[in-house]
C-alpha cells in the first residue's frame, strides 16, 4: 500500500514537471519574429552566452545578505567549495556586464575528484532546464548549423536604428551557410528567413559542446572546427561551398551556449590558440571561409600536474594571460567532506541498505582533511585544532582573527590542492562494505579498511604511507575516541544532560565564591564552607588545566558567564566547549564502574544483561547505531577505560 502511494506521488511529480517545463515551440519568418516575439523582450533576445549563463545562475539561486549568489543548482551536488563557486559566479557576473573578463577563457584548476567536472555538468543541466522556461527562451535561424541569433539578419546599415528602436545592440555576423541561403534561396530577402525557438541539449549537440582530448599525435583541429565533406563536393562542385563543409565540429555544437574542454592543457598548441582567439574575438577562421562569428562561453578544466607542466614552458605566458583561473580545491571541512561520501554511497544501490555507524563518514573525512593540510612541524593536537577550525568549530584558546586566518588559508594557500581524494576514501569504504557479512560497518572497520588501502596501493611512496597511517591514528585518538565516548556516556545515563548541567551550576558557584573569596552555602546541610577546591581541580585536570593556569581559566569562564547574563542568555553547556568536555569527563569518571559492569561481564546475570540491553538499545534508538555497531562501541570504550 505504502509503495503504491509512493509510486502515485512520483507520477504526480512527473506530471507537475511536464507542466512546468512545457515550453512553447515557435516557428515563423524573421518578419513574424520581429512583429510577434521581439517586442516582448528585446534585451532578453539579444543576450550573449555569458549573459545567458549569468541569468540562468540567478534564476536558479538567490543572493545572500553578503551579496554572494547561492545557487540551488549546486546545493545537492557540490559541498565545501563555496569559495570556488562564488568565484565562478563572479566571472559570469563580470562577463555579463561587458567587462574584459568576458574575453578570457575560464579555467577550473584543481586536484582529481575535487568537483570540477561536477560543477560543469551542473551548469550544463541548468542551461538545458533554463532554456525551457519563458525567461530562458532562445531563438535561432532555422536550419543554421550554429543556431545563430536571428538578429544577425539585421543589416549593418540598420543596426543603429535597431538600437534606437529596441534599446539593444546587435552584435555578430551571419555564418557562411546562412549567408549563402539568404543569397541563393531567398534572393536576399532576409525577412523570409525561417526562425524557430531552440532548446539547449548536450545530447542533441544544441548549444552545448564537450571536447575530450585523445592521443595528441593524432588529434586533429577538425574535431573542433570541422572539415570538407568530400561526399558533398561532387554535388556542389566547390570545396568552398558552405554546404560542402562538415559543421560537426565541437565549437559549432557549443554556439550560443557552453563549450566544455576536458583536460585542456593536453591538447596541441594550435588548439589552444584557436580556442583563445574564439573566446577573445568570438570568431574562428577555417580554410576557404571568412571569419565565422560564434558566441559561446569556453569553460575548461585540468588537473594540477598538467598545469604545472604547462607553467614550465615560457612560451605559454601569453596563453596564461588570456585565461581566468579559478582553483577548485578539496574541501577542508570534514563535515562537508562527509556529505560528499554520503552522496556517493547513496548513488550505489547495492550500498544503500548497509548500516554505517554515526561516525564512519566523519572519521573518514577527518583523515582526508588531515592529508590535505600543509605539512609543517605541528604537533598532533595542533593539526586536530586546525581540522576543527576548518569545520567551523570553536576552539578554545584560538582567537577569532587567528581562526579566520586559518580558514582563509592565509598562511598555507595551497592547502586542499593535494592529499587524499574522495575516490580513494570511497574505494576503501566500498571494500569494507563488500567484506562485511552483516551489512554493518563501524568506524573501526572503516579505519582498518583505509589502512589496508594505503598499505596495498603501489602508487603511494613509503614515506607518504607512513604519514597517512599516522593520520588514521590521529583521527582515532583525537576525534573518534571523543565522539564514541560521548555517545556511550549519554546512553549510559538517561539523566546525563541534566547531571552535567547540575555540575556546571555547581562549578560556577564554586568558582565565583573562590574568586570573590567568600563562603559557599552547602545545599544539603545549609552550613557555610570554603569553596571546594578539590572538586574544581578534579574537573579542570580533565582538560589539562595546570595549577598555574587555573586562575586565568576560571576568570575566563566567569567573564563568559557574565557576558551571557548581560545579553539575557543562559550560560549553558554549549557556551564553553572546553568546560563542557571537562564536566562530561568528570561525570564519566564518577560512573566508570557502571560502564565496566555493563560492558565487561563475561557471564552477565539478568540484572547486568538488562543494563547491557538498555545501553545498546539507547545507542540504537537515539544515536544512530545498529546492534552490531552498538556492541562494538561499548567494547571499544571499555578498552579505552582499561588503558587510562
Amino acid at each position: 500500500m505504502e509503495q503504491t502511494q509512493s509510486q502515485e506521488a512520483f507520477r504526480d511529480q512527473l506530471r507537475a514537471f511536464t507542466q512546468q517545463h512545457r515550453a512553447g515551440h515557435w516557428r515563423g519568418s524573421f518578419a513574424e519574429f520581429v512583429e510577434q516575439v521581439l517586442p516582448l523582450a528585446p534585451v532578453q533576445l539579444a543576450r550573449s552566452s555569458h549573459q545567458y549563463i549569468w541569468d540562468m545562475l540567478r534564476w536558479s539561486g538567490r543572493e545572500g545578505d553578503d551579496g554572494k549568489l547561492r545557487c540551488s543548482l549546486f546545493a545537492d551536488e557540490l559541498f565545501g567549495i563555496d569559495d570556488a563557486l562564488a568565484r565562478v559566479a563572479d566571472y559570469f557576473k563580470a562577463a555579463a556586464a561587458g567587462s574584459e573578463v568576458g574575453r578570457r577563457l575560464l579555467l577550473l584548476l584543481g586536484p582529481p575528484s575535487g568537483g570540477k567536472s561536477t560543477l560543469v555538468i551542473r551548469l550544463k543541466r541548468g542551461l538545458e532546464e533554463y532554456s525551457y522556461t519563458d525567461a530562458g527562451a532562445l531563438y535561432g535561424i532555422a536550419g543554421c548549423p550554429v543556431r545563430e541569433s536571428p538578429l544577425h539578419l539585421v543589416p549593418h546599415t540598420l543596426r543603429a536604428g535597431f538600437r534606437d528602436s529596441y534599446g539593444v545592440d546587435v552584435v555578430g555576423e551571419l555564418c557562411p551557410y546562412c549567408r549563402m541561403r539568404l543569397e541563393h534561396e531567398l534572393g536576399g530577402d532576409f525577412l523570409r528567413m525561417p526562425v524557430e525557438r531552440i532548446f539547449i541539449s548536450e545530447a542533441g549537440r544544441s548549444a552545448i559542446g564537450t571536447y575530450a582530448p585523445h592521443d595528441p599525435n593524432t588529434a586533429d583541429v577538425a574535431d573542433l572546427v570541422g572539415s570538407v565533406d568530400l561526399s558533398r563536393v561532387a554535388e556542389y562542385g566547390d570545396e568552398g561551398d558552405p554546404r560542402a563543409w562538415s559543421w560537426s565540429g565541437t565549437v559549432y555544437a557549443a554556439s550560443r551556449g557552453l563549450l566544455e574542454m576536458i583536460e585542456i592543457l593536453k591538447v596541441k598548441r594550435e588548439f589552444l590558440y584557436l580556442l583563445l582567439t574564439l573566446t577573445q574575438e568570438k570568431n574562428v577562421k577555417v580554410a576557404r571561409f571568412p571569419l565565422i562569428y560564434l558566441d559561446e562561453t569556453i569553460l575548461a578544466h585540468t588537473n594540477l600536474a598538467e598545469f604545472r607542466k604547462f607553467l614550465q614552458e615560457s612560451e605559454n605566458e601569453g596563453l596564461l594571460d588570456r585565461m581566468v583561473i579559478v582553483q577548485v580545491p578539496y574541501t577542508l571541512s570534514y563535515r562537508e567532506e562527509a556529505r560528499i561520501y554520503r552522496k556517493l554511497i547513496l548513488s550505489a544501490p547495492a550500498f544503500r541498505d548497509v548500516h554505517l555507524d554515526p561516525h564512519v563518514l566523519h572519521a573518514a573525512a577527518v583523515f582526508a582533511v588531515l592529508s590535505r593540510l600543509h605539512e609543517g612541524e605541528e604537533r598532533d593536537t595542533d593539526l586536530a585544532r586546525r581540522v576543527r577550525i576548518h569545520a567551523g568549530e570553536d576552539v578554545d584558546g584560538m582567537h577569532h582573527n587567528e581562526a579566520l586566518r586559518v580558514r582563509n588559508k592565509e598562511r598555507s594557500p595551497d592547502e586542499g590542492l593535494s592529499g587524499v581524494s574522495p575516490r580513494f576514501v570511497i574505494n576503501g569504504l566500498s571494500h569494507a562494505i563488500i567484506q562485511s557479512a552483516g551489512k554493518s560497518i563501524s568506524t573501526m572497520d572503516l579505519l582498518l579498511a583505509l589502512k589496508d588501502a594505503i598499505d596495498s596501493d603501489a602508487r603511494i611512496e613509503s614515506s607518504r604511507k607512513r604519514r597517512w597511517i599516522d593520520y588514521l591514528v590521529l583521527t582515532r585518538k583525537e576525534f573518534y575516541n571523543r565522539w564514541v565516548k560521548e555517545d556511550v556516556h549519554k546512553a549510559l545515563f538517561v539523566s546525563f544532560e541534566q547531571e552535567v548541567s547540575d555540575l556546571l551550576d555547581k562549578y560556577l558557584d564554586e568558582v565565583e565564591a573562590m574568586l570573590d573569596n567568600r563562603q559557599v552555602k552547602d545545599p544539603i546541610t545549609s552550613e557555610e564552607r570554603r569553596p571546594d577546591e578539590r572538586f574544581l581541580r578534579a574537573v579542570e585536570e580533565k582538560i589539562h588545566i595546570s595549577d598555574s593556569g587555573k586562575q586565568s581559566f576560571r576568570q575566563e569562564v566567569v567573564r563568559k558567564a557574565m557576558s551571557a547574563y548581560k545579553r539575557g542568555e543562559r550560560f549553558g553547556l554549549g557556551s564553553h566547549a572546553q568546560l563542557r568536555d571537562a564536566l562530561q569527563q568528570y561525570l564519566f569518571e564518577q560512573r566508570r564502574d557502571v560502564l565496566r559492569l555493563v560492558s565487561s561481564s563475561k557471564r552477565p546475570d539478568d540484572e547486568v544483561r538488562a543494563k547491557i540491553s538498555a545501553v545498546e538499545q539507547r545507542l540504537v534508538d537515539e544515536y544512530g547505531y545498529d546492534g552490531h555497531c552498538a556492541r562494538e562501541a561499548l567494547s571499544y570504550v571499555t578498552t579505552l577505560l582499561a588503558q587510562e
